[in-house]
């Protein structure tokens, strides 16, 4: 009896077959930073991707748009055999190539300044005007996600209708006269300007309670980005000349070059066709240097580079911004 006493009472060590070990805690799964896990993460990228492509009108737009670039294709080959009598040697060939890859580039670097801002002008203030922002704020869905979900879901549309102009941009490696590196800047001016105007219609629209005046400022916007450097140039232009022609200053003059510079890497079309004159010129993508008139070389950078950086600095400031704005409405 003691002993039973001793062993119910005195709570003698269990042994291994009877005791019951607690299961060992776990590491939560870590979840995958790339861009599905984003996608899939977000629900606004989800709802606005499967909204859009749901349907026939983003199938007839894109079939729309290649149709107009390849028939812009056919006209200028058309244009251009023409005017060769339709008898093209070689050279005249890749001068041929390289007129069809600047006219598709010019055609979708219009594309990202006018259709991206036509479809992120409306992102937020569309959601007051549907009457389903104050749905989305009794949410658990962040500003961030918010904004960031429909930036993200307009520019994915328009990179796709980017990407379907890729097969007519490979006639020009058929007809010569264009080389690798040119694709590649021109993607990037493409990507980096769609990027921008789509934070400004963004930026526009989560500061605006209505689409119609978010639409205006947001085009405003494109305007002035796109016509505003050559109105510029116009009243500039005849200033410097005179400037020139009267031998200014080695410091003037260098002033006048950076200014000049610093012009052209803020407007699209200006990069463009600068980058590719320095690119058929001093055969150069990244550095070239430029004399002035007391002999010293000022150094330089081609333009679509700080053109690139440029445009995602404003563009990803004008994103923060339109996130606090969305943030304290919500507040």
């Amino acid at each position: 009896m003691g002993g039973d006493g001793g062993t119910e009472g005195g709570g003698s060590p269990m042994t291994a077959e009877t005791a019951i070990a607690p299961p060992a805690p776990t590491k939560p799964a870590r979840t995958p930073r790339n861009l599905r896990s984003y996608l899939t993460r977000n629900p606004v990228v989800l709802k606005e991707l499967r909204g859009r492509m749901r349907g026939s009108r983003a199938f007839v737009l894109l079939t729309f748009h290649i149709l107009v670039m390849s028939g812009f294709v056919l006209l200028l080959y058309t244009a251009y055999a023409a005017s060769a009598n339709a008898v093209y040697s070689g050279f005249s060939g890749q001068l041929l190539g390289k007129f069809v890859f600047g006219g598709i580039v010019t055609i979708e670097l219009l594309l990202a300044c006018f259709i991206t801002p036509a479809i992120t002008s409306s992102a937020v203030s569309g959601e007051r005007e549907r009457q389903t922002y104050d749905l989305l704020r009794t949410t658990l869905l962040s500003a961030r996600s918010l904004v960031l979900g429909k930036l993200t879901a307009a520019l994915l549309f328009v990179l796709l209708m980017l990407l379907t102009a890729l097969p007519l941009q490979s006639l020009a490696f058929l007809l010569g006269g264009v080389a690798p590196e040119e694709v590649l800047i021109s993607t990037g001016l493409l990507v980096a300007t769609a990027y921008l105007f789509g934070a400004a219609g963004i930026f526009f629209s989560s500061l605006m309670r209505r689409t119609l005046g978010a639409t205006v400022l947001t085009y405003a916007f494109a305007l002035l980005a796109t016509l505003g450097l050559p109105l510029l140039l116009m009243a500039v232009l005849p200033l410097s000349a005179f400037l020139f022609y009267s031998s200014p200053p080695p410091f003037l003059e260098a002033v006048l070059l950076y200014t000049f510079g610093l012009l052209v890497i803020t407007n699209p079309i200006a990069t463009a066709v600068t980058t590719e004159v320095l690119l058929i010129d001093r055969q150069t993508a990244f550095y070239f240097t430029q004399s002035i008139s007391n002999g010293i070389n000022l150094p330089f950078i081609s333009p679509w580079l700080p053109f690139i950086l440029f445009c995602f600095v404003l563009g990803t400031l004008m994103t923060l911004i339109g996130i606090q704005i969305v943030r304290r409405a919500e507040r």
